[in-house]
């Protein structure tokens, strides 16, 4: 997402940093390369132009002042425009004084509505919520059994009536409060185009069930055509806020900076995969510092406290730190990371990784062959890698569908991440000086963090070069650049 403005822009910033002190002359032609950047990254004509005079006229009032470093100032400005042009300040979410809280979905037909509807009501869920979900896309076949099959997934109840759209939907808030359920999440019908019908039964569902947010759904692949269907319904509705789908495929992000100053209101979540669990709260600043090239450690941090249990990390971190890490801690730290998200938008969080990662196709199959390799050893030979010796190396590779070389290279970069983790550990440790309840000190304090996930001092992980399909990647245990 934003791929090819953050690389324009990342270049843009990097000259600027270059130069330390700047003219006017210099700001005119920086300016120019920042209006070309977000003309190509299809963000409306009138939007990219508020957004270069203000950062103009920032940059032209930093190089007239005594600032030491005018350059810092313009890149300061650029981020606080992405910032403003993407929403400002994260939407807050306010509950209902009497439940439920009534969320109505609207969007066109394939702008993903009904599978955001349930990652939707995986996030309240996660919040501690009890959602209930609404069927009433009546409209497009098997529509309401699609919500039926997602709402399994992760648990939460759907509930629909075939008779009308309209009555459904009220019958559903109706539902929920006979059930205690505390937020309902209406699922409404789209069509290809905008048109009078659509609109109209998707304003009598409003009036039905009074919903406290309506959020409409844009698909961010379709660019302009997105801001414009934002338009046509919040001429209709009272549209709150957006959830932004697909932005994993997006490249460009036109829609995403332009759909706040276009028609008034913010993005509130936005969708970055297929799976249930690729969606997450939209933050403006932290999107912009992705942008820039500066990454968004919060949301990792986030993320990986969400995924990993603190005490099972501790004792994790523990025991590397101690090389006592075992191949079936490695293995399961493996598993942690997954539940984070693709492994792609994870590099996009973290600052100073190559474009050509952050750009990179990375999904959960890139993991398998260390999988397999692991797998395929017996319970001594994960604890003890040193008793792999040629026979046993072979009978793995066999096990794992990989090559002899493949497992050659794992078991030989284990051990030295082992040493190299040990040693650091050690060099860490004063003598005789503990940690809370006794255990070590290590990794980000009271994070409980996988350790070398996101602290830079606990080492780069290993690499595995080889290996079918297994790019090499910083930061993650089991794979780096170097």
């Amino acid at each position: 997402m934003f791929d090819n403005l953050s690389t324009r822009l990342e270049g843009i910033v990097k000259k600027i940093r270059g130069k330390g002190r700047l003219t006017e002359a210099d700001v005119d032609e920086v300016m120019k390369e920042i209006r070309t950047a977000l003309l190509e990254a299809d963000v409306n004509v009138a939007v990219v132009r508020s957004i270069c005079n203000r950062i103009r006229e920032t940059a032209i009032g930093a190089t007239r002042s005594s600032a030491l470093d005018p350059a810092q100032q313009v890149v300061k400005s650029v981020n606080d425009e992405l910032t403003r042009a993407l929403g400002g300040e994260t939407l807050s979410i306010t509950y209902a004084s009497k439940p439920p809280t009534v969320v109505l979905m609207a969007g066109l037909q394939g702008s993903g509505k009904t599978t955001n509807s349930a990652k939707l009501a995986a996030w309240f869920k996660g919040q501690g919520r009890q959602p209930l979900l609404v069927g009433a896309d009546l409209q497009r076949p098997a529509a309401v059994e699609q919500l039926r099959t997602l709402g399994r997934q992760i648990d939460v109840p759907v509930f629909s009536d075939p008779s009308d759209p309209v009555r459904a939907s009220a019958a559903g808030l109706e539902e929920a409060k006979r059930l205690g359920r505390d937020v309902v999440i209406v699922d409404t019908a789209g069509r290809l185009s905008i048109d009078a019908e659509m609109m109209e039964q998707v304003r009598q569902i409003s009036a039905a069930v009074d919903p406290d947010f309506t959020f409409l759904v844009i698909d961010a692949m379709t660019g302009q055509d997105a801001v414009q269907t934002a338009e046509a319904f919040h001429a209709t509705l009272k549209i709150d806020a957006v959830i932004m789908s697909k932005m994993d495929g997006d490249a460009r992000g036109g829609a995403a900076l332009s759909v706040k100053e276009v028609i008034g209101v913010p993005i509130a979540f936005a969708s970055t995969g297929e799976k249930l669990t690729e969606f997450e709260q939209f933050h403006p600043d932290r999107m912009a510092g992705r942008i820039l090239g500066m990454g968004d450690m919060l949301t990792l941090i986030e993320q990986a406290e969400r995924a990993f249990e603190a005490d099972q990390a501790e004792q994790a971190a523990a025991k590397l730190m101690e090389g006592q890490f075992t191949l079936d801690d490695f293995l399961d730290q493996m598993q942690q990371i997954k539940k984070m998200g693709s492994l792609g938008s994870l590099m996009g969080m973290m600052p100073g990784v190559p474009k050509e990662l952050k750009g990179a196709k990375i999904d959960d199959d890139d993991l398998k062959p260390i999988e397999a390799i692991i797998r395929a050893m017996t319970p001594d030979e994960r604890a003890q890698p040193v008793i792999i010796n040629g026979s046993r190396r072979q009978r793995i590779a066999n096990g794992s569908g990989t090559q002899v070389g493949d497992v050659n290279r794992l078991v030989k970069q284990f051990g030295e991440m082992q040493k190299m983790m040990k040693k650091f550990g050690m060099a860490g440790q004063k003598p005789g000086k503990k940690g809370k309840k006794g255990k070590r000190s290590g990794g980000p304090k009271g994070r409980g963090l996988p350790p070398g996930l996101l602290d830079p001092n606990a080492g780069q992980g290993i690499d595995l070069p080889g290996l079918p399909g297994m790019p090499n990647m910083p930061g993650i245990p089991g794979m780096s650049n170097r």
